[in-house]
């Protein structure tokens, strides 16, 4: 057991699960804590950036198909 918690990808895999945990959690609760004029703004801006993520992961799914179809 010693020699598994030496290893630095069991590390590594323990701080990036806690960082999916919290980093929504923080993020979430630095928005609430913003005046209510910028909670609208910061709102707008993760729905929008939101989209755009998802139309270029929708841009690369469909370039990948594009590439394995035969011609």
């Amino acid at each position: 057991m010693p020699s598994v918690l030496l290893d630095k990808w069991v590390w590594i895999t323990i701080l990036s699960v806690s960082l999916v945990i919290v980093g929504p959690l923080i993020l979430v609760w630095g928005i609430l804590s913003l005046p209510t004029e910028l909670r609208v703004v910061a709102t707008i801006c993760i729905i929008i950036l939101w989209g755009v993520v998802s139309g270029y992961k929708d841009w690369l799914v469909s370039k990948e198909r594009e590439k394995e179809k035969p011609k």
